[in-house]
């Protein structure tokens, strides 16, 4: 009987779908023995002996190891320990909340996931004060681009704002402060948000929490963490410690078994849709003079990039909308640095062709489609670019990575998966459906490996075949077992 952290050598009759199956000349099952965390070989069931052990896949359906492409990893572990917000429908709704809960054990109440751009009222000092009182009370926003403080937690953190409303740099402080909990703490968070994690497929993430990561990982590692493939992003804060250390893009950090590589250099160059600070050519409804912000000049990211590209560093640049995308392609024109660009909700139509021509990857998020398509149709209406494109980038030769942006999102691939190709998550049709990706491109821009010979062994058993289900039971997919480069990280 298989458990969890056993080493398979082989994984008898599955069918393969996703990457690997076109070297195939049918679905049947098929074994796949793995020697040294790499597929050795792939052979008709019980035609060879297996040296180890075995894991009976039953002939059901095995895709390669799902990624994550954009994760704060920190900040999704500590959610579970948070107020969800997200179903809150008003301002006053949100704060009575808040009331009722107890403070966590640095004395502050925390709340994540509220989408204040939905609501009939506005968010407020003097209604989050009514109802929390003089406990310091925080409340993030989903987008993590603002966040709502009472007046307790305004002077216990040194801000002042009329509605208690923080944005962008400052938001961002906020967030590090609170998911600045005792190493013990977080890494204990993060181990499970990762066992989670392998519950649902995924094999990898990329990291972009807001903290010095290197440090963090090889301690998380050693510390048991086992269950992912982790990519981990430097801040520009962080740049010249990175590149005095010798940090350099792909390159595996010491003590962490091969698991944890450097990843780019993250930049975020604009806000968001739900703050509405995202760059954009056209103003915002009701003024004419609000078309988002930069949060960094095109000159100072054109510095930005240089110094990465000669440092051995990739970047990852956060546009949202089409100003600040067509700025980061600017920049990556002028400097020839590589990467990929986060996001790109809003992109003009000729940049869609020109992110291909500089060998960018477009990496983004399909749930944000649907849980936006509202806030787009009230804040964007004026906008000219494509929205939340993801089939026009392929067809422009771009290349595409899926992620959550967890925890803006809930991360879980799948459900990315079923958001790409159904565009829809509720009884309404589907969203710009001419921008739906077919099941085999959504997988395609889930994995770094395929299931064949030479590649590693990560791979998850999924409960039905991928390739006869629609959006909706895609994003509710069962998996069945898990492995990292042949080790079961999940079982069911």
């Amino acid at each position: 009987m298989t458990f969890v952290g056993d080493q398979v050598a082989v994984v008898r009759g599955a069918r393969i779908a996703g990457p690997g199956r076109e070297f195939l000349s049918d679905d049947e099952p098929v074994d796949i023995h793995v020697v040294d965390g790499r597929i050795s070989d792939i052979a008709p069931v019980g035609a060879l002996p297996a040296p180890g052990e075995v894991l009976d896949a039953g002939g059901t359906w095995i895709v390669p190891g799902l990624w994550d492409n954009h994760v704060h990893t920190v900040q999704w572990a500590l959610a579970s320990e948070r107020e969800q917000l997200g179903d809150a429908v008003t301002a006053v709704d949100a704060a009575s909340r808040m009331s009722g809960i107890a403070p966590l054990a640095d004395g502050r109440r925390v709340g994540t996931g509220f989408r204040d751009a939905l609501w009939v009222d506005s968010p407020s000092l003097e209604v989050l004060d009514a109802a929390t009182g003089a406990v310091p009370t925080y409340l993030i926003n989903a987008d993590v681009h603002s966040v709502w403080l009472n007046s307790a937690a305004l002077a216990r953190e040194g801000y002042s704002a009329v509605d208690g409303m923080l944005r962008e740099e400052d938001a961002f402080e906020i967030s590090k402060r609170v998911n600045a909990v005792e190493p013990e703490h977080g890494d204990r968070a993060v181990r499970a948000a990762g066992e989670a994690a392998a519950a649902r497929g995924v094999t990898g993430i990329v990291d972009f929490d807001m903290a010095w990561n290197a440090d963090a990982w090889s301690r998380r590692v050693s510390g048991g963490f086992h269950t992912q493939r982790v990519e981990f992003a430097v801040y520009p804060a962080d740049l010249a410690r990175a590149v005095a250390i010798g940090l350099r893009t792909g390159d595996s950090l010491a003590g962490t078994d091969g698991l944890v590589h450097v990843g780019p250099l993250k930049i975020i160059t604009d806000g968001s849709l739900g703050t509405r600070t995202a760059a954009c050519s056209h103003s915002y409804p009701g003024d004419d003079a609000d078309f988002g912000v930069l949060n960094i000049s095109p000159g100072a990211l054109i510095d930005l990039l240089t110094e990465a590209a000669g440092s051995g560093l990739g970047v990852a640049v956060h546009a949202i909308g089409d100003r600040a995308v067509s700025s980061a392609l600017d920049a990556v024109a002028a400097t020839g640095a590589s990467g990929t660009i986060e996001h790109a909700q809003l992109v003009r139509h000729a940049d869609l062709a020109r992110l291909a021509r500089l060998g960018l990857v477009a990496s983004v998020q399909p749930q944000h489609a649907l849980d936006d398509r509202d806030l787009v149709d009230g804040y964007w209406a004026a906008q000219t670019a494509v929205g939340y494109p993801m089939a026009s980038l392929l067809r422009a030769g771009a290349t595409l990575r899926l992620g959550s942006d967890a925890p803006v999102a809930p991360l879980d691939p799948w459900r990315a998966i079923g958001a790409a190709v159904g565009r829809t998550d509720d009884e309404r049709q589907p969203w710009h459906p001419d921008e739906r990706l077919s099941l085999d491109e959504a997988l395609s821009a889930s994995v770094r490996n395929a299931i064949r010979p030479g590649e590693l062994a990560d791979m998850v058993l999924c409960g039905t075949n991928p390739h006869v289900v629609d959006g909706r039971a895609l994003r509710t997919m069962p998996v069945l077992a898990t492995l990292l480069g042949g080790r079961v990280t999940h079982l069911g």
